[in-house]
């Protein structure tokens, strides 16, 4: 688990409570936050509150055998005061009764007013950040949801205009992703040199007044096996990639590459990177669940706004049964803490 956790906030603890949007309500998400809550001294974590079913809510930690008060609450400035003794929940009532491990496509509505309130009350100041709990996007598809994910949605929220990324934190380790949640035939026709320096630029614009690390080391994966062997195995190392790090490096970007993808996440290779730019999803998955799977939390950089989320899914097969680990929630709260801190700081000494 993340040495961060274990860290002192970075101002003093005065900043707005994190908003949590509620997730797939028959997904582990509660329980999750259950534990986190139970465990909110041992961390230190900031107050949060819950976007949900307040009544509903309080159903499910007496069916999980897990002592969590839940007190509803009307504002996010009665969160403070509430999160010592009781989990907050800014109530918002399901559609409709919701059974463990059974996803129902008549909450998906709710689920998505959860993301839209919880994102609104940070855009108008009165949440820091906001930690979204993982929603089932087959369910919400048959609703009509027509976003590809989580990030996408959010950036229509915020009315964002720059490219958004998707970033995935472990300890020691973070990816950024050119394309998400596409097939692999479709994310390497996505792939091009605008692509790959757009995505670029908003990692390392948040890692200097998000993460504050002025001169990030950045470096950039190749597509083909071997990084194409000088074309022998493919040519978007030649004719995509390296062009893409050349324009960077005319911008004084500190980058590198294209390397080869199974030589970026040794322990040696890690060391000379403060993050890796992946071509597609898995080329960035693989080595953060390998390397700590309960742990890794995913960060949305390019919003106006601190969004963080544990970097897993509903696991609608264990729901309800008491098994769930809360590692990657508490490390998206600290980090959501962490990153909300930095970001208003930035903003301060920008004004």
């Amino acid at each position: 688990m993340f040495k961060f956790l274990k860290l002192k906030p970075t101002v003093s603890r005065n900043q707005k409570p994190i908003s949590i949007s509620m997730g797939e309500p028959a997904g582990i998400g509660a329980e999750c936050l259950f534990k986190s809550w139970l465990a909110r001294r041992t961390f230190n974590l900031p107050a949060f509150f819950l976007v949900g079913d307040a009544k509903f809510t309080a159903k499910q930690a007496r069916a999980l055998h897990l002592p969590v008060p839940i007190k509803a609450i009307a504002h996010p400035s009665e969160a403070d005061a509430v999160f010592d003794h009781a989990l907050p929940v800014y109530a918002l009532p399901l559609n409709a009764d919701v059974k463990p491990g059974m996803a129902d496509p008549s909450n998906a509505s709710v689920v998505l007013d959860s993301i839209k309130i919880a994102t609104g009350f940070v855009l108008s100041g009165d949440a820091s950040a906001i930690v979204t709990l993982p929603i089932h996007k087959s369910t919400l598809y048959q609703s009509g949801f027509s976003f590809p994910g989580h990030t996408e949605y959010l950036a229509s929220l915020c009315n964002s205009t720059k490219a958004t990324v998707m970033m995935l934190e472990i300890e020691g380790l973070r990816v950024a992703l050119c394309t998400i949640h596409v097939s692999l035939k479709d994310a390497i026709g996505k792939i091009t040199t605008s692509l790959i320096v757009n995505q670029t630029l908003t990692v390392e614009r948040a890692m200097r007044h998000m993460f504050g690390i002025q001169k990030p080391r950045i470096a950039i994966a190749a597509l083909n096996p071997h990084a194409g062997e000088q074309g022998a195995m493919g040519l978007e190392e030649i004719e995509v990639i390296t062009p893409a790090v050349e324009q960077l490096k005319e911008r004084g970007i500190n980058v590198s590459g294209p390397y080869p993808a199974d030589t970026m996440f040794h322990p040696g290779a890690r060391a000379q990177y403060d993050c890796a730019i992946c071509l597609y999803h898995d080329q960035g998955l693989i080595p953060i669940k390998t390397l700590d799977f309960h742990g890794g939390v995913n960060i949305t950089l390019g919003l106006p706004i601190v969004r963080t989320s544990p970097d897993h899914g509903t696991a609608l097969d264990i729901a309800g049964k008491g098994v769930a680990d809360p590692a990657s929630l508490i490390a998206a709260l600290k980090r959501a803490e962490n990153l909300s801190s930095a970001w208003a700081a930035y903003k301060i000494a920008k004004a």
